[in-house]
């Protein structure tokens, strides 16, 4: 810190004291940050020369703060939440004063959606500079609640915080993949998919637990025997171990190299399905996050629902734009769907068509 900094509170300092402490860590702190250890390490010992206060307890193991640590803590993340609150009023006046946006988008997205959405964003804000991480929902949350991430894409939760903002966009239908064949002249579906390994999300992820979640609702218990953390790891599984999953349309959409080896069927219980969001902090970046919410939902009108159409044509509307003003009340998020009666059994798809 700058000696004309000394004996004064900046705003600085109180950025890098929430780092620091939402990190767990000063050297975890300085690397969000970009800084140096010793650096953030002078600049709280400043902070705490200001407040003549004790922040952190540095002889702790693991990290502490103090109880003056955590009455200032409260105030930092208001004070933050202020500045932020201000720069996006400004921005609202003149958006290409907006330095940085960062986002972090589901993977279902990525290569489809995103670019196109940077690049509108970036029309919009000529003068920002646009970071665009890719990853998975818990993930993409955590990284928005740790203010990593300014706007986030993801699969809703079960009940939001009060500092989010939510713009709905996507109702993601689960449905069943299969090894080849492993259905047909099955007399009772459910039974030979029992008699089949299954292949799941791990826990960690939204997708797994809603999965762990609907099968408890139907009382079954397939065996944990593989479980994986991406589509296209679950759709080579599916094939390799001659089993089944469940996935979301947008999961099998994305395993495109999967398609020709593998059979897709709508559910043969009750339906469930995902809802994909867009978040941001409330009233910190004003109208844009809405604005980008009306992006994505253009482009998954273009790009993403004629491309299921052709892949998957017996989705129908189970696999709808959500948010737009005369859309219907959609279910929770990872509910079973009231309008989607049990099936009885198993509609087998005819192979996707290949594009050339």
């Amino acid at each position: 810190m700058a000696r004309a900094d000394q004996g004064r509170l900046t705003l600085r300092a109180i950025e890098i004291f929430v780092a620091v402490v939402e990190e767990g860590s000063l050297g975890l702190g300085a690397r969000r940050l970009g800084a140096s250890p010793s650096s953030v390490s002078q600049q709280i010992s400043n902070l705490e020369a200001v407040l003549g206060a004790r922040l952190i307890d540095r002889t702790a193991r693991p990290f502490a703060l103090t109880p003056a640590g955590y009455v200032f803590q409260r105030r930092a993340l208001a004070i933050l939440d202020e500045a932020m609150r201000a720069q996006s009023e400004l921005a609202e006046l003149e958006l290409t004063r907006l330095p940085q946006l960062r986002l972090a988008v589901v993977e279902d997205f990525d290569a489809d959606l995103t670019p196109e959405l940077v690049a509108r964003l970036s029309a919009m804000l000529p003068g920002c500079n646009i970071i665009a991480h890719s990853g998975q929902s818990h993930r993409n949350l955590a990284a928005l609640d740790a203010r990593a991430e300014d706007i986030v894409v993801a699969a809703t939760e079960e009940r939001a915080e009060d500092w989010i903002e939510v713009h709905p966009l996507l109702r993601d239908p689960y449905l069943l993949v299969t090894a080849p064949g492993l259905l047909d002249r099955a007399a009772d579906p459910i039974q030979r998919l029992l008699a089949a390994p299954m292949v799941r999300y791990t826990a960690t992820q939204r997708m797994g637990q809603q999965i762990d979640t609907h099968l408890r609702r139907l009382r079954l218990a397939p065996p944990r025997r593989f479980e994986f953390d991406t589509d296209h790891a679950v759709m080579a599984m599916v094939v390799r171990a001659e089993g089944w999953a469940f996935t979301t349309a947008l999961g099998y959409l994305r395993a495109r190299r999967f398609h020709g080896a593998l059979d897709a069927h709508p559910m043969p219980m009750r339906a469930f399905s995902r809802q994909l969001a867009l978040h941001a902090r409330r009233d910190v970046l004003g109208g844009l996050p809405g604005r980008a919410a009306e992006i994505l939902r253009d482009l998954i009108a273009a790009e993403l629902l004629p491309a299921a159409a052709r892949a998957i044509p017996w989705l129908g509307e189970r696999l709808r734009i959500l948010g737009l003003p005369d859309a219907p009340i959609q279910p929770a998020a990872g509910s079973a769907d009231p309008a989607e009666a049990p099936s009885a059994t198993i509609l087998p798809l005819a192979k996707p068509r290949r594009d050339p």
